[in-house]
């Protein structure tokens, strides 16, 4: 049981680093203009924000049952 829950840990690990990777902005638009935009995320970056918060909880049950069972 151990070696398939470390095994779905690192294929979670790295779909969360692609998600968050694809997620990425260009840095020029943090510290550009000095003027602070709000803008709401929508769409396809909405789907993967979403989908990187459901994986990030799946990731740290798997670490804590992971833990409770060695």
């Amino acid at each position: 049981m151990g070696l398939y829950l470390n095994v779905g840990q690192i294929l979670i690990s790295i779909t969360i680093i692609l998600l968050i990777l694809l997620q990425v902005k260009e840095s020029a638009g943090l510290f550009g203009s000095g003027g602070s935009t709000v803008r709401t995320r929508r769409g396809l970056e909405k789907t993967l924000f979403q989908f990187t918060i459901i994986l990030a909880a799946i990731f740290l049950g798997i670490s804590i049952l992971s833990v409770r069972l060695s």
